[in-house]
């Protein structure tokens, strides 16, 4: 009969939580396998690590997944058709900005901040973290079509540089955010961010 394999003495899903914080304090390769195995739980050993992630871009790989099921769901709004479109892009700026500087996590997107820079070994994490942000881009790209096919922006909209200009400020929220900005501060950036929308609707003759 085969032998049962050692039971784990960590929770594997608090301990992704835990390397969910650290890659997002720290950045992928800021992160040591050494910070990972004194920070996941007492029990986990390099044995334990390894049986329990494979490797730690296997474990950043599950990272990432959980903080786009969590956090990352500030975003989920830009692909709800229940919503006036103009009033999804709005809601994703405000509540990323409340996100990134809420207490109980690290400051800033973890998309954003984790590997704005990788070495040529490293480029997997680089391309997984483009298309996470891709994917966002093309959530701007959705509402602001759909805002054009509807008339409530002009129909000689840039849609592509209208949507790329709301990605990079949600962007470049999380710079401010690391910086020390308040959700105050940065809600208010979102409201002048905006005016880029009204911007860009139709003129209304008489």
């Amino acid at each position: 009969m085969a032998q049962m394999g050692r039971p784990r003495s960590f929770d594997r899903d608090e301990a992704i939580r835990q390397a969910m914080h650290l890659f997002w304090q720290h950045g992928y390769e800021a992160t040591s396998l050494a910070m990972l195995k004194a920070n996941l739980g007492k029990g986990i050993t390099a044995p334990s690590f390894y049986a329990a992630f494979g490797s730690k871009e296997a474990l950043f790989e599950e990272v990432v997944d959980c903080y786009t099921a969590t956090y990352g769901q500030v975003n989920d709004c830009l692909w709800d058709d229940t919503l006036n479109p103009r009033e999804a892009v709005e809601l994703a700026l405000r509540r990323s900005a409340k996100m990134q500087t809420e207490q109980g996590h690290p400051s800033g997107c973890l998309i954003v901040l984790s590997a704005n820079t990788c070495s040529p070994a490293h480029e997997h994490i680089r391309q997984i973290l483009a298309a996470r942000r891709a994917r966002t881009r093309e959530g701007f790209l959705r509402c602001v079509t759909r805002a054009i096919e509807a008339g409530d922006l002009a129909a000689d909209t840039d849609a592509r540089a209208l949507a790329r200009y709301f990605h990079s400020f949600e962007i470049g929220l999380s710079t401010e955010a690391r910086d020390g900005a308040t959700g105050e501060e940065l809600d208010a950036s979102v409201s002048f961010a905006m005016k880029c929308w009204e911007a860009n609707t139709p003129r209304r003759s008489g």
